[in-house]
């Protein structure tokens, strides 16, 4: 399914702010992504309406089936990348902002290939448990 990046930084955030929180309004979600109130409740009107979220009538949003299934796999790109970047020596804040904007633009191949790169090279053997990566 396709999306766009703001689709998918709204879902990852609503996400995100659930585990985090057990809970999440739209005002969570603009502190969250400094966002105004007025444009946060616009997006969840049109992620509504995509059938990307449901909001009860207490206001709180939940991730439909559809959403959930997006949610988590932007969220394991920014993971899987951002550990990709860590254990090439780039700093956890600088891996995690850079992987924020990669996730959205690397194509499907890559990103396995990435993932088996680290799935291949994570042994047991790691003193620091940290994931190891082998340039080839």
């Amino acid at each position: 399914m396709k999306t766009n990046e703001s689709v998918e930084n709204y879902l990852e955030t609503i996400l995100t702010l659930y585990h985090k929180n057990g809970h999440v309004r739209s005002i969570d979600i603009a502190h969250e992504l400094s966002f105004s109130k007025p444009s946060v409740s616009v997006a969840m009107k049109n992620l509504r309406e995509k059938n990307y979220i449901n909001i009860d009538e207490g206001g709180n949003i939940t991730l439909t089936k559809e959403g959930l299934q997006i949610a988590e796999g932007i969220y394991e790109r920014h993971q899987i990348i951002a550990t990709a970047l860590m254990a090439l020596g780039v700093d956890e804040k600088t891996a995690f902002e850079d992987s924020c904007k990669i996730e959205h633009v690397i194509s499907e191949n890559s990103f396995e290939k990435i993932k088996e790169h680290l799935k291949k090279y994570n042994s047991p053997r790691s003193r620091s448990g940290d994931i190891d990566v082998v340039l080839l």
